[in-house]
């Protein structure tokens, strides 16, 4: 039963991280520090999972997988809360069972705690809709799936994920070709404002010949980019609803640094790997992680080496391909690492010559002399900026 409610985990968490929001004020910063120190520190104590158990009841873990979408409007609802201008009465009811004054709190809530709750609800929404929508896009067979998990990614301004990542990112990625493979000298800040341009254009592209395959035009409902598009801008017009313009503003803020995450997480998870293009793509083609913390709170998404070398194994029968090259840490401590590029690139040189040494074949080695020539400034200019 345990290796069910492992990764019931990362819904526990939410739920605690909404109960700071809701109290609003100091309480919204207590609780990010209390959500980072649990995953970095339960990353760096708690070791790894090498476990593999056969988890037959499948629909538990359905059931945990859409119960994301619910629990994700919870949760932002909660964050509107701090910003509407209207009554909600029932939140005076609620102050008196709870015995705390949650108007007072809301109304003392500085601009800087709620540019900490929009970080904060940014990280709470990259777990429960990002993560899992990624798992669901990935179950081509089921419409259900498929179209849960393009609403959970449109709170993110990415419903189109499901266009490129499927069929571009998993076919190109560690190539030239893959807008979320970084070279290595590129530094993160730049790699995730080319990322999100790329992989738009990407998704475009792959609809655009999709239609012209089936004689659609592609302004059209059959252009599923359009209706990604128009899936963020219902999630937007309910949050103004719900809290009127400063609601959509506090929603663009956290669908915002929630789309910024996954794309330092797409960074961190390839960085500085190369594949030959004519050749298929294994577990060596990009970072595996196999922290407890981590692979609890992200339902396996860590062991990234066999996501990438079989995309379609769901998330419970994923291996923790303990031969794969291994990342620095968990996630949450390595994305901050990430962000000080003088020490990531430190770090990470000992690991990328350890990969060229016992992963890279000689083309592979040929393709990163190539790229050492080609970009010979790259590592310069990404100390600088």
């Amino acid at each position: 039963m345990f290796h069910y409610l492992k990764f019931f985990h990362y819904f526990l968490t939410i739920l605690i991280g909404c109960v700071f929001m809701l109290f609003g004020g100091h309480f919204i910063w207590l609780g990010f520090l209390l959500f980072i120190g649990i995953y970095v520190l339960g990353d760096a104590f708690l070791g790894d999972d090498l476990s593999t158990p056969e988890l037959k009841n499948t629909v538990f873990l359905d059931v945990m997988l859409y119960s994301a979408l619910p629990l994700s409007v919870v949760m932002l609802t909660i964050a509107m809360w701090l910003v509407t201008p209207y009554d909600w009465s029932f939140m005076a009811s609620i102050s008196k069972i709870l015995g705390y004054d949650l108007v007072a709190a809301k109304q003392s809530t500085t601009l800087w705690q709620l540019l900490i709750s929009a970080v904060f609800c940014g990280l709470l929404l990259t777990g429960a809709a990002t993560v899992v929508g990624h798992e669901l896009v990935h179950r081509l067979r089921s419409k259900v799936a498929v179209c849960t998990g393009r609403w959970l990614m449109a709170l993110s301004f990415d419903a189109n994920f499901s266009i490129e990542h499927v069929f571009h990112h998993h076919a190109k990625v560690a190539t030239e070709e893959d807008s979320v493979t970084a070279p290595r000298g590129r530094n993160v800040y730049s790699h995730v404002a080319r990322a999100i341009i790329g992989t738009n254009l990407s998704a475009w592209k792959i609809e655009r010949k999709r239609l012209a395959r089936k004689h659609q035009s592609i302004f059209s409902v059959h252009n599923q980019f359009l209706r990604g598009v128009v899936m963020t801008l219902v999630w937007l017009v309910l949050a103004a609803a719900v809290a009127s313009w400063q609601g959509a503003l506090l929603f663009i803020a956290i669908g915002l640094s929630a789309k910024i995450i996954l794309e330092i997480v797409n960074y961190l998870e390839h960085y500085g790997l190369v594949r030959d293009p004519k050749q298929p793509v294994k577990p060596k083609h990009s970072w595996n992680s196999n922290r407890k913390v981590s692979c609890w709170s992200m339902f396996n998404l860590p062991r990234h080496s066999h996501h990438h070398a079989q995309g379609a194994v769901p998330f419970e029968k994923l291996q923790p391909m303990e031969e794969a090259p291994l990342m620095i840490s968990g996630y949450l401590s390595t994305i901050g690492l990430t962000l000080i590029p003088p020490l990531w690139f430190k770090l990470m040189e000992p690991k990328l010559a350890h990969w060229d040494a016992h992963f890279a074949n000689e083309n592979e080695r040929e393709i990163l002399r190539r790229q050492a020539q080609q970009r010979p400034d790259d590592f310069i200019r990404s100390l600088i900026y």
